[in-house]
């Protein structure tokens, strides 16, 4: 009887144990999706993802009560890589999606968007870093075809602007964020994101 009572003890124990922790897989990467607006100008969406070649391959986070543990299999995790890339896509979205605004659609244009700032930070904790020696490995601009083709006629051209860019990250902890602010020329903040472990 003593033996059965303790058995069951202890699988209660294992099932209480297994309930109080949830598993994060980061296969792929860390994704980054926000929505940005331009003062009287346009508005846009922003779309993306942190990587790094093999490092983002089997990472798990596991949440218990003590706290996170970043694993690959039976390794422990504790930094990223010596660099890592951040690949984002920047493209028009609707201000609103009521049907009762008559505003005229403003889209973004080569020159209002050569005119915006990109801002890179480490983040721990409330602290931000800026981050030093970012390098662009590619920029590509890409027109967005309309939904409906035949309707399209007199329709302004739209874009989908591609960024690539190369991120050292040699010590950084992982609990660490990298932040992504846009800003406009008179320091209007536009967007901010955080790709978050």
């Amino acid at each position: 009887m003593g033996f059965a009572v303790l058995l069951a003890i202890c699988c209660a124990a294992l099932l209480l144990s297994a309930r109080d922790k949830s598993v994060w897989s980061y296969e792929g990467g860390v994704f980054i999706k926000t929505d940005g607006s331009i003062p009287n100008g346009p508005c846009f969406r922003i779309s993306g993802r942190l990587t790094a070649p093999h490092f983002f391959d089997n990472l798990k986070r596991v949440d218990t009560d003590d706290g996170a543990m970043f694993r690959r299999g039976k390794e422990n995790v504790t930094e990223f890589p010596g660099q890592m890339l951040l690949t984002f896509i920047i493209y028009d979205m609707p201000c609103s999606f009521t049907l009762e605004e008559n505003k005229p659609s403003v889209y973004l244009t080569r020159s209002l968007v050569s005119t915006l700032r990109l801002e890179l930070y480490w983040k721990h904790g409330v602290e931000l870093r800026p981050l030093a020696h970012v390098e662009r490995a590619s920029a590509a601009v890409r027109p967005v075809a309309p939904r409906a083709a035949a309707l399209a006629h007199g329709l302004p051209e739209r874009f989908e602007r591609a960024y690539q860019y190369a991120i050292p990250s040699a010590g950084v902890p992982v609990t660490d964020s990298l932040v992504l602010i846009i800003r406009t020329p008179d320091g209007y903040m536009a967007a901010r994101v955080a790709a978050r472990m």
